[in-house]
């Protein structure tokens, strides 16, 4: 793997160097966009607006439009207005995992340290371990200033992305039904939520829609027919709510048997 991010985590006075990778990888194809005509790949120009040319990347500059005009801003602009915090993922306080909603959460990356940072390192990762709490803190990622957690995992010290509170949106426009719930149909439903609950095993979840793409592709490169999978909807006969459940928790139990 290689390093996106190097500094270091500010834990308390103690100042732990780290490198930072990315802890994920997408699982679908990397599809090409091609012409129809011909299948030449199709490629995206960075085009000047007035003049039509195209600008070569280390032409092209970032800036922020203020009063009809633009303030150009430099890499060392960027740097300039937080240089510590560009460079430090800085620890503010320590909470318990469990309190905060998964909504906030965003991408994970191992946090690995440097040489001179494994004792400190180490020290940060037992004791998140035995306090069975998180380090919550801001740090600055391609001149974006991001919110994250530092948590274990496997042994690792993982910065979890996490969203501000300010960029989760508010369900107010949502058209909720305010219906309330029978108790019988409630108890039934609880039943089918037991009956369904078992242990979380992420391992045995695959991404079996790229598998059948990849598996048409090709049969397609040797020209063969795909046949796909023949779908399996399956609907209740009845519209009452509670005979749907009756029929959820019989057909589950006839599977088991």
């Amino acid at each position: 793997m290689r390093a996106i991010w190097t500094g270091s985590i500010g834990f308390g006075l103690v100042n732990i160097p780290v490198k930072m990778f990315s802890a994920v990888q997408a699982s679908e194809l990397n599809l090409d966009m091609l012409d129809k005509k011909d299948h030449a790949n199709i490629k995206f120009q960075r085009v000047n607006a007035n003049s039509g040319k195209v600008v070569p990347y280390e032409n092209i500059v970032k800036g922020y439009k203020m009063d009809d005009q633009y303030v150009v801003l430099t890499d060392d602009d960027f740097a300039k207005a937080s240089a510590e915090k560009s460079k430090v993922i800085e620890i503010d306080q320590f909470v318990d995992i469990k309190v905060i909603d998964s909504m906030f959460y965003e991408t994970p990356y191992y946090l690995e340290p440097d040489k001179s940072g494994v004792r400190p390192y180490a020290l940060l990762r037992d004791a998140l371990k035995k306090s069975g709490k998180a380090g919550l803190g801001t740090y600055v990622m391609r001149t974006k200033q991001s919110l994250g957690l530092i948590k274990v995992i496997n042994d690792v010290l993982v910065l979890q992305k996490i969203r501000f509170a300010e960029e989760i949106r508010k369900p107010d426009e949502l058209n909720i039904p305010d219906s309330s719930t029978k108790p019988a149909e409630l108890k039934m439903a609880l039943a089918l939520i037991d009956q369904l609950t078992g242990k979380f095993e992420i391992e045995k979840y695959k991404d079996t829609y790229t598998e059948q793409l990849m598996k048409l592709i090709k049969a397609k490169s040797k020209g063969k027919k795909f046949t796909a999978p023949a779908m399996r909807v399956v609907h209740s006969k009845s519209k009452d709510l509670m005979a749907q459940l009756k029929e959820s928790l019989e057909t589950k139990t006839r599977k088991a048997s």
